[in-house]
């Protein structure tokens, strides 16, 4: 079916224009409102020890739940893709419970779980700590790696790791010589929307942080905070540098996709 050529140009005009409306105009209104005061303003509002506290608290959480779910998501992927047992339907919906679950019930389970009285009590404190945030940005961002490495296990097959077998190579050399090298793209790619979700975490990490300013106040608290004691040049200036982190994100994911398709 062929559409004519003014119809697909409405269509685009259309899109373009919902994406402006939806997404375009309101942030590049927070910019605006962020530079309105000039820079010397915005410097100061994200140069305060609050501030600054929350910036390495949110680098620091995604620099560790990031990792932890990257490699745990390969795992989980062999596991669904090449995995014969029974329970991969189970661990495929697990898995899949971020998508499903309020980040809200997320964060008030791990409480009931490790929290004052809990299921599990460890010898450190876990909610109202670094650790709770943790925990709870690793469970929200941890489908990501693992929807973007099961389709690209599929594709590629298992034949070449058979060949492998055949040829003496043990399952650990197969996966670093083999499969690892065939699904890098579809990990850096989950990675990369793992760090977007991590940084821009806010209902779980509402719940399990205990709002501790200066400890255990992300970027995304930050903004709440601020806006809620009407100081909105600050919750403006905390808003664009998550803004600035989620293009960031956007260009690395733009330069990735030419290249898995190019190298596909």
């Amino acid at each position: 079916m062929t559409v004519a050529r003014p119809w697909r140009l409405g269509l685009r005009a259309l899109a373009l224009g919902y994406l402006g409306a939806l997404l375009l105009v309101p942030v590049g209104l927070v910019f605006y409102r962020t530079f309105e005061g000039g820079l010397g303003e915005v410097w100061a509002s994200v140069t305060t020890p609050a501030a600054v506290s929350a910036f390495w608290l949110t680098v620091t959480v995604a620099a560790i739940a990031v990792p932890l779910n990257t490699v745990l998501g390969v795992v989980c992927a062999l596991a669904l893709v090449r995995g014969r047992s029974r329970g991969r339907a189970l661990l495929d919906l697990v898995i899949d419970l971020p998508f499903a679950v309020s980040p809200i019930v997320i964060g008030l389970s791990l409480i009931l779980v490790f929290g004052a009285g809990g299921w599990i009590e460890l010898p450190f404190q876990v909610i109202f700590s670094t650790p709770g945030i943790v925990l709870a940005t690793t469970f929200v961002s941890l489908p990501f790696v693992v929807r973007e490495v099961v389709p690209v296990l599929r594709e590629v097959g298992e034949e070449q790791e058979q060949a492998a077998a055949t040829l003496g190579a043990s399952r650990w050399q197969a996966f670093w010589r083999i499969t690892l090298p065939s699904i890098r793209f579809g990990i850096v790619y989950g990675t990369i929307l793992s760090v977007a979700r991590a940084i821009g975490e806010f209902g779980a990490v509402s719940v399990v942080s205990g709002r501790i300013s200066g400890e255990t106040e992300t970027l995304t608290l930050l903004v709440e905070k601020r806006f809620n004691n009407f100081d909105l040049a600050g919750a403006y200036a905390a808003s664009t540098v998550l803004a600035l982190i989620a293009v960031a994100t956007l260009l690395a994911l733009t330069l990735v996709k030419p290249r898995q398709e190019t190298s596909s």
